[in-house]
């Protein structure tokens, strides 16, 4: 099962979710490649398995998933008939926004206003696009729907 991801530009929430479980989901959007030549030189370029709703390209790649639903939680129960285990990493490390790297926050590290203090609660922030994460109702909702495939 691999934990190195190339998402295609159909299922940009679906990386938010993968990323939330800790895979290494690179989003073709966030690199503005919406070409499939371009996409399958990523994922061979990276090692990474392709995920796509297009049957074509699926067929085209080295390593890929084809995913037929449109429906964000009928993709997460396709990866999960696939093997892909679908929990939430804890502690999250993954940012859900740029798939870069978390970093736990410490109590004595000043954050804005709208962050929770990481002295009464569990604090991470991304080393790529400094976005602050903790986990408050977004989190549970997200349990909630893994819980619920």
């Amino acid at each position: 099962m691999a934990d190195r991801l190339l998402v295609d530009a159909m299922l940009g929430k679906l990386a938010t979710y993968l990323r939330m479980c800790g895979y290494d989901a690179a989003y073709a959007l966030d690199r503005g490649v919406e070409a499939d030549d371009r996409l399958l030189a990523i994922a061979d370029a990276e090692d990474r398995t392709l995920l796509t709703r297009e049957r074509q390209l699926a067929m085209r790649a080295a390593d890929s998933l084809l995913l037929v639903s449109r429906d964000v939680n009928e993709q997460l129960r396709e990866l999960q008939d696939a093997g892909y285990e679908l929990t939430l990493a804890t502690p999250p490390v993954r940012c859900g926004t740029c798939n870069g790297h978390l970093d736990a926050v410490t109590a004595d590290e000043p954050t804005p206003a709208s962050v929770p203090s990481p002295d009464a609660e569990s604090v991470w922030q991304c080393r790529d696009c400094s976005q602050y994460f903790w986990q408050g109702s977004h989190w549970d909702d997200v349990a909630q729907t893994l819980a619920e495939l």
